[in-house]
C-alpha cells in the first residue's frame, strides 16, 4: 500500500472502495424488478422504459471522460464529493418523476454525477496499490461489490411490495448519503496534481489514446461488457414476461446469477497462482462463446436452464475484469485519471451497445442474448490469441504475478 488512509484505516479504506465501486450495479439493478411495472404506470412501452437504462449508461460513459482528467487537476476528493452531491439530488428528482420523459432526464443527470464516483474509485486503487497487491484488492472489492446486484433486485422487489417504485430512488439517495460520509473521511491520494489548464487536462485523454498497447487491450476487454449489460437489459422481461415469474421470484433467480458471479474474482486469484493469465483469459472467452451458443439453442426451454447457462458467462466477465483492468493500467504510468476514465468509458459504451442490440427484436430476446455472447466470445478470443504473447502483455504479466 503506497499511502495509508489515516482516518479510514485499511479496513475502512476497503469498505470505502467497495461503496463507491458499487454505484453502477446498485443504481441499475435495484429497479430492474420495477421495469415491467413502469411500462403500465407511465402508460408507455418497453423501449421507452429501457431508455432509462440505455441513456443512463451513455451519459455515465460521457461523464467519465469529463470527470477523469479533472481528478488529475483538482484531486480525487473534490471530484468525488461533487459527483456524490449531484447523484443524491438527481436520485430524489427521479423519485418525483411524473412521466417517463422526466424520469429519463433525471436518470441522465444522476448518471453524470455517478460517473464521477466510478472514475475516482478506479483512480484511487491505482494511487494506493501496485502490481499483485492491486490485483488482490481489485478482486476483493469486486467480490464484495457483486453483493450489490444480489441484494439490489431483492431490495427493489421488497420496496415495490411495501411501497412504490419511487422508494427505490429514495433508497439510492440514502446510499449516496452514506457514501458521502466516507468521502469526507477519505484522505486525498493524488500526490502530484496536473498543473495545466482545465482544457489541457481533458487533452490528456488524447495522450493516453496515443498509447497503442493501452488501446489494443482496451478494445479486447471493453467488448466483454456487451455480454453482461445485454443480460441486464432484458433479464426482467425474459424472466417475468417470458417465463411468467413474479417480481419476487425474479429477484431471487437474479440474485442466483450474482451469487455465481461473486466467486469470479476469488477464483481468478486462486487459479492465477497455477495457470498463466494468458490461458485464463483465453478459456474465459471460449467459455463465453459456448454459453452463448447454448443460450441461443436451449435457453428458452426453462428459466432455470437459462439461469444455469447465463451464470458461467457472467463468471467469465467478472474473472476477465481483474487482469484486464490491471494490464491496461500497467500500460500507462501517468495520467491515471484519464486512463481510468477511458477504461470505464469504453466498457460503458460497449455495454450500452449490447443493450441496444439485444432489444432490437423484443420477440427473440433469448436468442439475441445468446448471439451477442457467442460473437463476443469468438471475436474477443481471436483478438486475445493475437496479442497474448506480445511483450507488452507478457512483460506486465510477469510483473504482476
Amino acid at each position: 500500500m503506497k499511502k495509508e488512509q489515516h482516518f479510514l484505516g485499511k479496513r475502512g479504506t476497503l469498505l470505502f472502495l467497495v461503496l463507491i465501486s458499487a454505484f453502477p450495479p446498485l443504481t441499475t439493478d435495484i429497479y430492474l424488478p420495477a421495469m415491467p411495472h413502469m411500462v403500465e404506470t407511465f402508460a408507455t412501452n418497453q423501449s421507452m422504459v429501457n431508455m432509462t437504462l440505455t441513456i443512463y449508461f451513455i451519459t455515465y460513459a460521457a461523464g467519465l471522460l469529463f470527470w477523469g482528467p479533472l481528478s488529475e487537476k483538482f484531486g480525487r476528493k473534490p471530484i468525488l464529493l461533487t459527483g456524490l452531491g449531484i447523484y443524491i439530488i438527481c436520485s430524489i428528482l427521479c423519485a418525483f418523476s411524473m412521466n417517463i420523459e422526466f424520469l429519463i432526464f433525471s436518470r441522465m443527470l444522476q448518471a453524470f454525477g455517478g460517473s464521477a464516483v466510478t472514475v475516482v474509485a478506479t483512480a484511487i486503487v491505482k494511487d494506493l496499490y501496485d502490481g499483485r497487491e492491486r490485483e488482490k484488492i481489485m478482486a476483493t472489492v469486486m467480490s464484495l461489490v457483486i453483493i450489490a446486484p444480489m441484494v439490489a433486485p431483492v431490495l427493489g422487489a421488497f420496496l415495490l411490495k411495501v411501497s412504490s417504485w419511487q422508494m427505490i430512488f429514495v433508497a439510492l439517495a440514502i446510499f449516496g448519503g452514506i457514501s458521502t460520509i466516507f468521502a469526507f473521511l477519505y484522505q486525498e491520494t493524488l500526490e502530484e496534481k496536473y498543473s495545466g489548464s482545465m482544457l489541457r487536462s481533458w487533452g490528456r485523454l488524447g495522450v493516453v489514446l496515443k498509447n497503442p498497447h493501452f488501446i489494443t487491450l482496451l478494445v479486447i476487454f471493453s467488448m466483454v461488457s456487451m455480454s453482461i449489460m445485454s443480460f441486464l437489459a432484458v433479464a426482467s422481461y425474459i424472466y417475468i414476461d417470458g417465463f411468467g415469474l413474479t417480481e419476487q421470484e425474479f429477484s431471487f433467480i437474479f440474485a442466483f446469477n450474482a451469487l455465481f458471479a461473486i466467486i469470479g474474482p476469488t477464483l481468478y486469484i486462486r487459479i492465477s497462482n497455477y495457470v498463466s493469465i494468458q490461458n485464463i483469459v483465453s478459456c474465459c472467452f471460449a467459455l463465453m462463446m459456448c454459453c452463448g451458443l447454448i443460450v441461443f439453442t436451449f435457453g428458452h426451454l426453462s428459466p432455470w436452464l437459462f439461469a444455469f447457462t447465463v451464470a458461467p458467462a457472467t463468471v467469465t466477465v467478472v474473472i476477465m475484469r481483474v487482469p484486464g483492468v490491471n494490464l491496461m493500467l500497467e500500460q500507462q504510468q501517468g495520467d491515471t485519471g484519464s486512463a481510468a476514465a477511458l477504461i470505464q468509458f469504453f466498457g460503458m459504451i460497449m455495454g450500452a451497445l449490447g443493450m441496444i442490440l439485444v432489444s432490437l427484436d423484443p420477440d427473440s430476446l433469448i436468442k439475441n442474448l445468446g448471439t451477442i455472447q457467442a460473437v463476443v466470445g469468438f471475436t474477443g478470443g481471436l483478438l486475445w490469441l493475437i496479442v497474448r504473447n506480445r511483450p507488452f502483455v507478457t512483460d506486465n504479466v510477469l510483473q504482476i504475478q
